[in-house]
């Protein structure tokens, strides 16, 4: 049983370090807004919380095998019921963790380097290194506030104004080779724009860490404080709305769209219950 438990922990460990240094991006509190007009012209704004998981708690969590000291694990009987471990159950444990020391030590450099990388070259175990990565995203247009309250999670205000002869992708982060994005507008050759908002949707199938994680046990997203049965992740609550004054071909709102002044508006709530991604067709002029 003992072997059984250590490897699907060394396998959750594996796919979380996967994740981790994927540069994953997790949204918190937020109120975004798009006004999009049917001649192009489009303003989107996001308002709120970031989480970046590589700079977060997330990156320490369960991992008792790369420890620097040596945790026993739970003995069973039979029934499979925890029982106390006896003395040549504990030596035998201790006996596999130093015996791993090595390729604990290994991995956790390997980890490092790929975090480093994915990072743009910035380090996620130095002091610093939050805000030389805020820095850099004040530096980009549209990031009107970028402030690190500590653990990964970031205090932004994003707002920014052009018109739709592209496709347009939010967040995104300079020199970032990997991020994940919240909200994507897709320019089509028919003059419509496809709106989708993969990060709003932490129940979703395409959602990257809602995937990851069910690979890997279940494990919930948005899991609260005290919660035993998996990771404690960042709490999603917000809101998503649309307004156009183009004709709006499909949308997965639970109302549809509201008549209000400069045409019509989509509503979306955004919360750890969200399955479906918020999707939404758009025809232009």
């Amino acid at each position: 049983m003992f072997h059984v438990r250590s490897t699907a922990r060394a396998i959750t460990v594996i796919g979380l370090a996967v994740l981790l240094t994927g540069c994953l991006l997790w949204p918190g509190r937020f109120t975004s807004t798009l006004d999009l007009r049917k001649d192009g012209a489009f303003t989107f704004s996001y308002d709120g919380e970031i989480h970046l998981m590589a700079l977060s708690k997330l990156t320490r969590m369960g991992d008792k095998s790369a420890s620097d000291e040596f945790v026993a694990d739970e003995c069973y009987d039979d029934e499979l019921v925890p029982r106390e471990c006896t003395p040549a159950e504990l030596a035998e444990q201790r006996k596999v963790w130093e015996q791993s020391a090595a390729e604990r030590a290994e991995n956790k450099r390997q980890e490092e380097e790929a975090a480093r990388a994915m990072l743009g070259g910035i380090d996620p175990s130095d002091p610093a290194a939050a805000e030389e990565l805020a820095a850099k995203l004040r530096r980009q247009r549209g990031w009107k506030r970028v402030e690190h309250k500590g653990d990964g999670l970031f205090d932004v205000s994003f707002a920014l104004s052009g018109r739709i002869e592209h496709d347009f992708q939010f967040p995104t982060m300079e020199g970032f080779p990997m991020v994940n994005h919240f909200v994507a507008l897709t320019r089509r050759a028919d003059g419509t724009v496809r709106i989708e908002a993969p990060g709003f949707a932490p129940q979703a199938s395409g959602n990257p860490f809602q995937g990851m994680l069910a690979g890997m046990g279940g494990m919930p997203l948005g899991s609260t404080e005290g919660d035993t049965k998996g990771p404690t992740l960042p709490k999603i609550d917000g809101k998503l709305t649309i307004v156009t004054d183009g004709e709006i071909l499909a949308n997965n709102t639970d109302t549809g769209p509201e008549i209000v002044a400069g045409g019509r508006k989509l509503d979306w709530t955004i919360n750890a219950r969200t399955k479906a991604a918020p999707t939404a067709l758009i025809r232009l002029e």
